[in-house]
């Protein structure tokens, strides 16, 4: 297959809470949830974080080191379901009045993000393993002479697991067998 030239048009937007395991002999594992689909998607930029930090000896620039600390930007949905709105972000549900209530003393959790981006030759999946992100924006606006949906954002930020991995993303090579469960499990090299 040949590799995409350009890319355009996110969908597929899928989340699976990660959870993060210490053994009793300090050994740090990491598993997901299955992945659950958020229909709606908007838009998804993100913006790499990290630094170059250059080391000068002989009166040049000796060795530069290169800091990979994921990225972060934002997600923008037409509207987060009230799954995720629960499972991400604790709000909880009132068994009797059907309430969703959001609580500030909750934490929220950590998430890898499954996304689609179309390419002119195929499209690139992708898995962000550690996200994390802010309660989603609240917002309307009076109807006028047509009816514009309005959207909500979520800030998040994309951080290395501790073994280093940030993202995945397929590639022209990658199987057909990995690409058609991609959205299953969240993908793990073995």
């Amino acid at each position: 297959m040949a590799e995409n030239k350009v890319r355009f048009n996110l969908k597929n937007v899928h989340y699976a809470i990660l959870t993060e395991t210490v053994s009793t002999t300090g050994v740090v594992s990491y598993s997901y949830g299955t992945p659950k689909a958020v229909k709606g998607a908007v838009s998804l930029d993100l913006s790499q974080e990290g630094e170059v930090s250059p080391f000068y000896a002989d009166g040049i620039t000796f060795y530069r080191s290169i800091s990979n600390n994921g990225y972060s930007g934002s997600l923008e949905m037409a509207r987060f379901s009230d799954e995720m709105m629960k499972d991400v972000w604790g709000d909880t549900l009132g068994s009797t009045s059907k309430v969703l209530t959001e609580n500030s003393n909750t934490e929220p959790k950590s998430f890898a993000l499954l996304y689609q981006i179309d390419g002119d030759a195929d499209e690139e999946l992708y898995c962000l393993y550690n996200v994390g992100g802010t309660r989603p924006n609240i917002g309307s606006e009076t109807n006028e002479e047509t009816k514009e949906p309005k959207t909500q954002t979520s800030d998040i930020t994309a951080i290395p697991l501790g073994d280093g991995r940030v993202l995945a993303r397929t590639t022209a090579d990658t199987p057909s067998a990995t690409k058609s469960g991609w959205f299953n499990t969240v993908f793990q090299e073995s």
